[in-house]
């Protein structure tokens, strides 16, 4: 690993438990209750439900612009108290701890220096159905203060999801103003690209204020990937949009390489 990379300077919390309910202040006292010192922020409580492999997009295209010596602490988990290893992913400037279940197989394609760890300690008392407090939260805590753990090595192509695409052209999330966030990355597709949705046809804009009338467009979004769009209105209503939806891209010119 790089050597600026020690310890986290922060913990942020990607989970799919919503804003309500006892689940991510009962995390939040597990890593105050072992010791934990530095930030513990809430990214987001909203991650696609259930759905590692949207998620997974997500959480690598937010990684890419959070600060370093940052610690994801990942939880969406449908298969939370089955056969699925827990994993402490390091990279060059970050460290991602959570199920491998596919969550966390982006952010490995994503980064340069990559360290794939399966985590074979476990508590003493671990429920069946909340890992996230019982198992990961204790070893977020255990690497914010520096602490050795039991892991084993492993390669990053034995990660449920090494196989999937480094694009995937679905919708992978919808936002409070009902836009649709795709897993295309938006360095992929030319301005003149097109997406269909159903038997629509939609253009690219820069920004909102470029959009015409009330069309839905596409555009870059402030996470790097294509998201679709209505200026002053709902995407997900006017298009039928949700999450999975597939999206056609219909290629332009091929971008310049930066």
């Amino acid at each position: 690993m790089a050597h600026h990379k020690r310890f986290p300077r922060r913990i942020l919390l990607f989970t799919d438990f919503g804003e309500s309910g006892p689940y991510t202040g009962q995390m939040e006292a597990v890593l105050d209750a072992n010791g934990v010192v530095v930030p513990t922020i809430r990214l987001m409580s909203d991650a696609p439900c259930c759905n590692p492999r949207a998620s997974a997009y997500l959480l690598a295209a937010i990684a890419r612009y959070q600060p370093a010596q940052t610690l994801f602490l990942s939880v969406v988990d449908p298969g939370v108290g089955g056969e699925r290893a827990a994993l402490l992913v390091e990279t060059e400037e970050h460290w991602f701890i959570g199920p491998d279940n596919g969550l966390l197989s982006q952010v490995v394609k994503s980064s340069r220096e990559i360290r794939v760890n399966v985590i074979q300690w476990r508590p003493q008392s671990l429920s069946d159905s909340f890992h996230g407090r019982d198992l990961f939260a204790p070893v977020a805590a255990s690497c914010a203060r520096g602490e050795p753990l039991a892991m084993q090595l492993t390669t990053p192509s034995d990660m449920v999801g090494a196989e999937w695409p480094e694009d995937l052209a679905e919708v992978i999330y919808i936002d409070h103003y009902g836009n649709a966030f795709t897993g295309i990355r938006g360095t992929t597709l030319a301005d003149d690209a097109r997406l269909s949705v159903g038997a629509r046809s939609l253009s690219y804009a820069r920004t909102f204020s470029a959009a015409v009338g009330d069309r839905p467009f596409w555009y870059r979004n402030s996470l790097g990937l294509v998201e679709i769009a209505v200026n002053r209105g709902r995407a997900d209503q006017l298009l039928g949009l949700a999450i999975g939806v597939a999206i056609g891209v219909l290629p332009g010119k091929v971008p310049p390489v930066t």
